[in-house]
């Protein structure tokens, strides 16, 4: 009798099921479905959303150049030296892209001493020259470092020390 005078709805009597029909409890938060599947609901309303975006943009071709993409004004060429430009810029991109991976592949090896090319792994110290030493080449020292610490130290004293300079009086 409560609920009456207050305007609040009585409790369920029972715990309610997703009405996906998964076994799972659902709640009146997530719209009578459990988290699981109130949560592949709304990716999947995410991704329509953003294919529709994506089908809006191609179509208007407002947003284009914002993304990165060329847009290429008409031009009149035969259809053969378009096809044969297609087939060249796909060759251009794999040799690009195979440059890239090589450089990927060079740095996922064991990490190596700069110096004596020990593998030091996660043991490796890092030198403000940029290169990974081993406890025995770490130092300055050690490894002929190229990176000029006096001058460095220069720079922080000069940026934590600012000139302070005071007005010039009027001498009487």
């Amino acid at each position: 009798m409560e609920h009456d005078e207050t305007g609040c709805q009585p409790p369920p009597e029972g715990p309610i099921l997703c009405i996906d029909n998964c076994g799972f409890f659902g709640s009146a938060a997530n719209m009578n479905m459990c988290s699981k599947c109130y949560k592949d609901m709304v990716l999947k309303q995410e991704q329509a959303k953003l294919a529709v975006s994506s089908i809006e943009n191609l179509v208007n071709g407002s947003t284009a150049t914002e993304k990165g993409m060329v847009v290429v004004g008409p031009v009149d060429v035969q259809c053969d030296s378009i096809e044969a430009k297609s087939i060249a810029l796909p060759s251009s991109q794999t040799s690009s892209s195979s440059a890239v991976a090589a450089k990927v592949k060079a740095k996922v090896g064991p990490n190596r001493c700069g110096t004596c090319k020990k593998k030091v792994g996660i043991t490796g110290f890092k030198c403000r020259c940029g290169n990974l030493y081993c406890g025995a080449h770490r130092y300055s020292d050690k490894h002929d470092c190229q990176f000029d610490y006096h001058s460095a130290a220069q720079d922080a004293i000069a940026k934590a020390n600012p000139v302070v300079k005071a007005e010039k009086l009027d001498k009487v």
